[in-house]
């Protein structure tokens, strides 16, 4: 809420660092500038780590990031995380509230899937499917995963093509309201 009303009461004055145009976390920093209503100049890098650098050295205001890249410089208390952009808690940063807790609805989430070409037989997919499943389930996995602030997201086929068009309409908005072009 604090840096909403920053950057509401300072129109244009916050530059939003990314790891580049179109990127996850681009489009993760104009849903929130979409659903708040705010003005923030969009400062495109080419990759994370220099965007980071220039956020660390205060060139920029805010970034939106992925927890693994970020979390170590958050805990060492070189940066101040104002919320986190999945619809829970992070196990690793429990203090940090969501963003959605000040902005009703907002839930920006980076995942990662494997994928076959369309028309690979059921069988394949299946077998696929429960491999990942038993990689995903393991222990040492998940601690690895909760330290960098990522939780593993097994799920059936059918889940997971769900999901792909769920997030596929959600992203396409917020692209078009971005005015995002591919470099």
């Amino acid at each position: 809420a604090e840096f909403i009303a920053y950057a509401k009461a300072n129109p244009g004055k916050v530059n939003m660092a990314s790891s580049g145009s179109g990127t996850s976390v681009h489009m993760s920093g104009e849903l929130f500038r979409a659903m708040t209503g705010i003005e923030m100049q969009h400062v495109p890098y080419r990759g994370s780590a220099p965007a980071m650098q220039d956020l660390l050295t205060n060139r920029v205001q805010v970034m939106f990031d992925n927890l693994p890249g970020s979390i170590t410089h958050i805990k060492a208390g070189a940066l101040r995380a104002l919320g986190v952009t999945a619809g829970k808690r992070s196990d690793a940063l429990a203090d940090v509230p969501t963003i959605g807790e000040t902005v009703p609805g907002y839930e920006a989430v980076v995942w990662y899937g494997i994928v076959a070409p369309k028309g690979t037989p059921s069988e394949i997919v299946n077998t696929l499917n429960a491999a990942v499943n038993a990689v995903l389930a393991d222990p040492k996995l998940k601690a690895r995963l909760a330290e960098l602030g990522g939780e593993a997201m097994p799920m059936t086929p059918t889940q997971f093509g769900k999901l792909m068009a769920d997030e596929t309409e959600k992203w396409a908005k917020v692209v078009k309201f971005s005015g995002a072009k591919a470099d």
